[in-house]
């Protein structure tokens, strides 16, 4: 069986321990040097970053996000986690579970700046890249062996090993024949993981799963099988294609598909960002206007901060939110001019919400904006209809600056505490 030691990066016998370096970290699959899509996932990203720059930090529970009582866990260490954090947890919730937790309001910039170094590292290996979010991607490495010198998996181990003698940040490989199982393999042995799930197995891997392993079953549609007697990806496998797709429409052929582990999705390198958006779930539902307009603010806050690092605007502005009976409510206001700026994607979401706030309660929102373009520090378009639009756009940049320099609670706006 092909094998290989994840520490000193040699192809080795299938073994327990490395026979040259000692080390038990052996990676051994019978297809492990011809399978070539993969999934990186940093691990923990933002925390990893927090902990890396401050090493004080190393042994403490870390979480970063929003503070204060409505602030929201964005992600947690892995010492955070074994009390029961986790990611979109309300923080007043979080630190009831880690009191002794380490709260950090989240770096958009610095965190950008290690996803570059990330990215340039996975561009030595191939042009094939498809991101996700700042801290993972798909890689194709099909055809690189000859180039490389070295099978896709060994790569991979090359990748992971430089992330982490390089920037101090750990990432997990899941290693398959398609993105939907190697999605899934990353997943399998987190942190510093690295899992591969080959063709031979695809199936038996598979067949006892339960459906919410699926990418796109989330708790609504996960009830609606469930009333059909799906539960497993096993009952999947006991329907006809044609009547998944009369009874789901096109999610009844995905469900058909990936329940054999069939995805022929490629690998879509610098795929274009179509749009950028932020949610939370409420620990319970709500129609109070005030918390959430609250909510509102610093999603757009959130929001325009990824469109400035990313130096696009968008067009349109979109608020969505869920009711208590998981129908999901969206709307949307195209804009006559593209926008980067919180105050505006929050002028516009607060407009949406107080149209909409009568159907609540609501469970869950999210903001985001959308039809994006490059943004050009060089076009400022007047509006005519809000002559004091230069001069908020004017505060926010300089709020920017400051925040920036003395960090991110260095000045705020009181509807942030709402």
């Amino acid at each position: 069986m092909p094998a290989l030691c994840r520490d000193c990066l040699t192809e080795i016998p299938a073994a327990r321990r490395c026979p040259n370096c000692g080390s038990p970290r052996v990676l051994a699959h019978d297809e492990l040097f011809e399978l070539s899509i993969a999934h990186m996932d940093c691990d923990a990203f933002y925390a990893s970053v927090e902990k890396r720059d401050n090493p004080a930090l190393r042994d403490r529970p870390v979480i970063v996000g929003g503070n204060g009582p409505r602030g929201v866990v964005a992600t947690a260490c892995y010492i955070a986690r074994i009390s029961g954090v986790h990611s979109a947890m309300p923080m007043f919730q979080a630190l009831r579970r880690c009191p002794d937790a380490v709260v950090i309001r989240p770096r958009m910039s610095v965190y950008v700046a290690v996803s570059r170094q990330i990215r340039e590292m996975m561009q030595a290996m191939t042009p094939a890249i498809e991101p996700l979010s700042l801290d993972e991607a798909f890689l194709d490495l099909t055809g690189t062996t000859r180039l490389h010198r070295a099978p896709p998996a060994l790569q991979l181990a090359r990748l992971v090993k430089q992330m982490e003698t390089k920037l101090g940040i750990s990432g997990s490989i899941g290693l398959s024949h398609n993105k939907f199982l190697a999605k899934i393999a990353s997943d399998l042995d987190k942190p510093r993981g690295f899992s591969v799930i080959g063709k031979a197995e695809t199936q038996r891997f598979l067949q006892d799963q339960p459906v919410s392993l699926i990418w796109g079953v989330g708790q609504a549609f996960q009830a609606t099988l469930a009333r059909d007697g799906i539960r497993t990806i096993t009952d999947i496998l006991r329907w006809e294609k044609s009547d998944l797709i009369r009874q789901y429409g096109s999610s009844g052929a995905r469900l058909w598909h990936l329940a054999r582990g069939m995805d022929y999705r490629p690998v879509s390198a610098n795929a274009p960002v179509k749009s950028i958006s932020k949610e939370i779930t409420f620990s319970r539902d709500t129609a109070d206007i005030d918390v959430l307009d609250g909510h509102i603010w610093r999603l757009s806050e959130q929001v325009a901060d990824r469109a400035k690092v990313r130096q696009t605007a968008g067009r349109v502005v979109t608020l969505k939110l869920k009711r208590s009976n998981h129908k999901i409510l969206t709307r949307r206001i195209s804009l006559s001019t593209p926008t980067q700026l919180a105050e505006r994607i929050y002028a516009v979401a607060r407009i949406l919400l107080e149209n909409t706030v009568s159907d609540g309660p609501f469970r869950l929102i999210g903001v985001g904006i959308s039809i994006l373009e490059p943004y050009d520090d060089a076009w400022h378009p007047v509006d005519l209809l809000d002559p004091e639009a230069n001069r908020r756009e004017a505060l926010e940049r300089a709020a920017d600056k400051i925040r920036e320099k003395f960090g991110a609670d260095a000045i705020r706006k009181g509807r942030t505490l709402r």
